[in-house]
């Protein structure tokens, strides 16, 4: 609330170099407001076209990644349904071959695609007619299918080849079935590898900048897949330690902003899940690669708005300044002799040449004027429970909650003295009064005053309005609210009285 100041004969807060000043201030405000809003939404702009351009990246990743495990799981699944026909048993081993590993030239990259016994012994390879004595009972998918039944498609943990030693040394992946009788009975397990040189392939076709970072790891965090790679060997590590991939694998799909663990670089990491897979893809694109050409313009924007406000300032200052230093300090002196210091409302000298004031404008005009005198109930008795600041503190509330409730500019909020308010009410008959002076006084009842207060303060408000139709003087309106005020305390406290 802006306390009324008393009026200046010298005319200074007119004068055109404070209006310039002013004038300045405000353009220049309005100048950087402008650039910064549109440096902002060039910026959100930047960032969400990234984002689109990187989820349209992963959402490619996702779709590829989808039909060649869909191939792999045709693949299993027709190895499953061939060992387990009867009249395949009575054919040549050559036959044989072929029917169970039929759908198996549909796999790209595809390494050894096996069927092992409930042993972990191999009993068909598709790279061989006749299987090399192996047994992988030890490995993790066949553990998972042996120990959990309904466990489906298993996607193991990256590993490397132990039957072709051409390929030895090279990462691969494995996805597996369970082999069960019609019992439930484990009978083995169909499993078939892929060369992680697959996702070296995609990622070579897709553009993610000099900086930009494509991976997919699994749901326990483990790296399948990386380019380029930020560390030594990182293929089959565990990252779920690293808090920008908890993230990621608690949301499973979205976008943020954040910096790298690794090389920290700020990137704008965007993910999504493959499908039902425990599989999760990562675009993170550069943040200095994104956001480069906004930089650019950014600090030719900033620099060239930046020369133009000082100029503008510096120029109105050199005209302003002994003027409104000056007129500063008398703006000051009549802001100290306006208010009043507790409270930060009008005091007491301000309520009077208000009040003469707007009483002949009431005169002038015809138009009603109110007066409301608010007193703090029991008052005294809260000072001296809880002590004078306290008290102070009230004050400064009371004032606070009147003020939010007396919002036009022609109305004025004054302390009248000690815990007694006025309020000036220009223009506004008997009944506006009350329901402002109603809205205060709940107001004040609901305020939430600190642990400690037995009960909380309230109000009684007196109402005093004058209008053409009655006869009195200023005098007797001041009587009127006071005489008012009294009968609202007498009649119980915390109530409002429209006086006579």
């Amino acid at each position: 609330m802006t306390v009324r100041r008393p009026s200046n004969p010298s005319g200074t807060t007119g004068r055109p170099e404070i209006l310039a000043m002013l004038g300045s201030c405000l353009t220049v405000i309005a100048i950087i407001a402008i650039v910064t809003f549109l440096l902002i939404r060039e910026h959100a702009g930047t960032q969400q076209a990234a984002t689109r351009g990187a989820t349209t990246i992963a959402q490619l990743i996702d779709a590829d990644v989808l039909r060649t495990v869909e191939l792999y799981d045709l693949t299993l699944q027709g190895l499953i349904a061939a060992s387990q026909r009867d009249d395949l048993k009575q054919v040549s081993p050559q036959i044989r071959h072929l029917a169970l590993f039929d759908r198996s030239t549909t796999a790209r990259f595809k390494g050894d695609i096996l069927l092992l016994d409930a042993h972990g012994k191999v009993l068909a390879d598709s790279s061989r007619i006749d299987p090399l004595p192996a047994n992988f009972a030890d490995r993790d998918d066949f553990l998972a299918h042996a120990t959990h039944p309904d466990s489906g498609m298993f996607i193991s943990k990256p590993f490397k080849s132990r039957c072709e030693c051409e390929d030895n040394g090279r990462w691969r992946i494995s996805f597996s079935r369970r082999i069960s009788s019609s019992s439930g009975e484990f009978l083995g397990v169909a499993t078939a590898s892929m060369r992680l040189g697959y996702f070296d392939q995609l990622f070579k076709s897709l553009d993610i900048g000099e900086g930009g970072i494509l991976s997919i790891i699994s749901d326990d965090g483990v790296l399948l897949a990386q380019k380029p790679h930020l560390e030594t060997d990182p293929i089959g590590r565990s990252f779920a330690d690293r808090p920008n991939v908890q993230r990621i694998l608690r949301e499973r799909n979205g976008s943020f902003d954040s910096t790298s663990s690794i090389d920290q670089q700020q990137r704008l990491y965007t993910f999504s899940r493959v499908g039902n897979l425990p599989l999760t893809v990562i675009v993170a694109l550069s943040g200095n690669d994104v956001f480069a050409a906004w930089k650019r313009t950014a600090l030719v924007i900033s620099g060239a708005t930046g020369v133009l406000c000082i100029g503008l300032l510096w120029l109105t200052g050199l005209l302003c300044r002994e003027l409104r230093l000056r007129h500063l300090a008398e703006q000051e002196l009549a802001q100290l002799a306006a208010t009043d210091a507790l409270t930060g409302v009008a005091n007491r000298r301000m309520l009077d040449q208000t009040l003469r004031h707007e009483w002949f404008r009431a005169q002038r005009s015809g138009k009603p004027l109110s007066l409301l005198m608010i007193d703090a109930d029991h008052f005294k008795a809260f000072n001296d429970q809880h002590g004078h600041q306290a008290g102070d503190d009230a004050l400064r509330v009371l004032a606070k909650v009147i003020g939010e409730n007396v919002r036009r500019p022609a109305d004025l909020v004054a302390r009248y003295g000690g815990e007694e308010f006025s309020v000036v009410l220009a223009e506004t008959d008997s009944a506006g009064a009350h329901q402002i002076a109603e809205h205060i006084r709940q107001a004040v009842e609901l305020l939430p005053f600190e642990a400690g207060v037995a009960a909380p303060v309230t109000v009684s408000i007196g109402i005093s309005t004058w209008t053409t139709a009655t006869n009195g003087s200023l005098e007797q309106l001041l009587f009127a609210a006071d005489k008012a005020l009294y009968k609202a305390k007498d009649s119980g406290r915390n109530r409002v009285v429209v006086g006579l």
